[in-house]
């Protein structure tokens, strides 16, 4: 339990996890250790969830993880677009999803949204916090100034979750390998002017985009040979952007009242490790990339989903330090393929006229249905499909389309009385999960499983027809909801659960 006293004019606290970053990759952790049962102390040097814009878009897959914790509700019903791009060439993003397209969600919306239920958990969130110092040691002594004097945190672990200038991340002097910032992005959210939605418009010297909602219009600008300005890590004043945009568009916005205006390049950088001992990283802090078609806030997201239920199982004592390890082998993996996916965008956006051949066989390529999947599933997160290979499964991902994949959202009719249920449902709780979809009770299954009761839940239910599972079998999926094991019966599950829940509580 997270204990709080103080040593003369000194703040000193105990937890297991100290999070540094309250941003949407920091609060989705804090509410996934929480639920897996792990003390956790947020600090943020900012005062609230951010007033910015910043990123609006949430992806299938992120919107099936939020429904898998109950959060939707809350969101209501945000303006979906099925409508994507990749490089600015248009792309159909509908998948098979319960949440398919990319979903209109402000970044203040989806913090508030996450602080609201890391707080119902019981998230220690400290405000206006900024991290000075940390010693990796039997566990994590770091060192913050808050808002009322110094405060000492002794965490088991941390993870930093601080942004793509990592506090962290510089602390531990952890390789931060690729490039810097070649090209640039201008932004303005700008009322009271009128100008021509464009939606990736490419002219003779720049690209221009423009929407307007509810009366404030954001504009994004580069010129095409530009180099990134020199700022000082200031962001641009809007005479910069009204420059540009009218070399770019022969347009005038200066008479215009900026909103909100910022600049973002083109830098492509990766942590080469995920984990360094009992620090470890998600978001922003682990990747640095230009968010081209939403991505960033999702990946980070994602991380987060990822990490969770791992460390809270490593810090409950379930599991060892080898759990660890697959996050940075999971997501590593996942990171490397969205920054590739992006730097191919970024070409195709901030390239001159020598990139319209590749921009013109690009659009005739999406006009596949297996390339447009293919494009769709990489930028919506659908396509992520894990490495489980090796841990009991008595059959392999090339047998099997779910392995390694989501649980896909689908109904399940009772074995005996009782009402519907959906799969996303049965992972609300957090635990894993255990599918006999034969729907008998499997009782060589449930006996096998009996020993991880406390981690796992056991549903013996037939699929409905017509849908996604496959009838007569068994899915193990974990408590993100990805499949780790599948069999017709009990061979192999005793290891599979061993590897991804720990220890049986009969052997504790």
């Amino acid at each position: 339990m997270t204990t709080d006293h103080q040593d003369t004019d000194t703040t000193i606290l105990d937890t297991d996890v100290l999070v540094v970053g309250a941003g949407p990759a920091g609060l989705m952790l804090a509410t996934e250790l929480r639920l897996g049962g792990a003390e956790v102390v947020v600090v943020d040097q900012r005062p609230g969830p951010t007033t910015e814009s910043r990123a609006s878009t949430l992806h299938a897959r992120t919107m099936e993880i939020l429904d898998s914790r109950g959060l939707l509700d809350e969101l209501g019903t945000p303006p979906c677009e099925p409508r994507g791009h990749f490089g600015g060439v248009p792309l159909d993003l509908t998948l098979p999803s319960s949440h398919p397209g990319q979903w209109k969600v402000a970044q203040t919306r989806t913090e508030e949204l996450l602080q609201r239920r890391a707080a119902e958990l019981g998230a220690d969130l400290r405000r206006r916090h900024q991290l000075l110092s940390l010693t990796p040691e039997d566990g994590v002594a770091a060192e913050a100034i808050g808002p009322y004097g110094p405060v000492r945190i002794r965490a088991r672990y941390l993870v930093g979750c601080d942004g793509e200038d990592s506090t962290v991340r510089r602390l531990v002097r952890a390789p931060f390998p690729g490039r810097d910032a070649a090209r640039e992005l201008l932004r303005a959210d700008v009322f009271g002017v009128e100008v021509a939605d464009r939606r990736f418009q490419r002219l003779e010297h720049g690209l221009a985009i423009a929407a307007t909602r509810e009366g404030v219009t954001r504009v994004m600008v580069h010129e095409f040979g530009r180099a990134v300005a020199e700022r000082g890590g200031a962001q641009p004043d809007f005479a910069e952007v009204t420059d540009v945009w009218k070399r770019v568009t022969g347009e005038d916005i200066s008479q215009g009242t900026p909103l909100w205006v910022n600049a973002f390049g083109d830098a492509n950088r990766q942590l080469a490790r995920y984990r360094h001992g009992r620090v470890l990283f998600a978001g922003d802090a682990a990747h640095r990339q230009m968010p081209s078609g939403g991505q960033a806030l999702n990946l980070g997201v994602q991380d987060a989903f990822n990490l969770g239920w791992k460390l809270a199982a490593v810090v409950r004592g379930s599991a060892g330090e080898d759990l660890l390890d697959t996050y940075h082998s999971e997501r590593h993996t996942v990171g490397r393929q969205v920054l590739a996916n992006i730097r191919a965008q970024v070409e195709l956006l901030l390239g001159g006229p020598e990139v319209e051949p590749a921009r013109a066989l690009l659009t005739e390529l999406v006009a596949l249905d297996g390339v447009r999947q293919h494009l769709a599933g990489m930028i919506s997160g659908l396509g992520i499909r894990y490495d489980v290979e090796g841990v009991g499964s008595e059959i392999r991902s090339d047998e099997h389309p779910l392995l390694g994949r989501r649980l896909p959202d689908a109904w399940l009719e009772p074995a005996e009385r009782g009402a519907r249920r959906r799969t996303t449902e049965l992972l609300r709780t957090g635990r894993g999960l255990l599918l006999s979809l034969d729907g008998d009770g499997a009782p060589a299954l449930r006996a096998t499983a009996a020993p991880w009761s406390d981690r796992v839940a056991f549903v013996a239910d037939r699929p409905a027809a017509g849908g996604p599972l496959p009838a007569g079998q068994a899915l193990l999926a974990r408590p993100d909801g990805y499949v780790a094991w599948a069999g017709s019966g009990p061979a192999g599950l005793a290891r599979a659960l061993t590897r991804w829940f720990g220890t049986p509580a009969a052997d504790d």
